[in-house]
């Protein structure tokens, strides 16, 4: 999880954006989480030591790290996990296990351009895969 901290740390540096605390810490409760995390999950954590946070607090965080390609959201659950290549601009390719909810991102291409619209720009894509991991077999 430290590499991914100083990844975001580095990649924000770079690109200008702002890695405030609670983004900061929204970050590192999805790279801590064993499993993909849902953002209410995020916010009875944060609660512990921040009472100020509401969920669209937590919502705001989690868009933040999704457009910066810190996190992915895992749309069929839901849940978020973090990317462990940050900010490489890649087609994340998720291999959720149906039964323990594990999740492996496979590195896959920058987002394709192959089939899109004229004049579309491809901002995130995310492929989900579901079965069971070589644990659960």
């Amino acid at each position: 999880m430290p590499d991914i901290l100083e990844d975001a740390d580095r990649l924000c540096a770079k690109t200008g954006a702002r890695l405030t605390p609670l983004r900061r810490r929204v970050l590192e409760l999805v790279a801590r989480a064993n499993a993909p995390v849902k953002a209410y999950d995020l916010l009875s954590q944060i609660d512990r030591t921040n009472t100020s946070a509401k969920p669209p607090t937590v919502y705001r965080a989690l868009d933040f790290l999704i457009d910066a390609g810190l996190v992915h959201r895992v749309e069929a659950l839901n849940a978020f996990v973090a990317c462990p290549q940050a900010g490489h601009g890649h087609a994340a390719m998720l291999y959720v296990c149906e039964n323990c909810a594990n999740v492996t991102e496979v590195q896959g291409a920058r987002p394709g351009q192959d089939h899109k619209p004229d004049g579309f720009t491809v901002k995130r894509s995310v492929i989900e895969h579901y079965g069971l991991c070589a644990n659960c077999l």
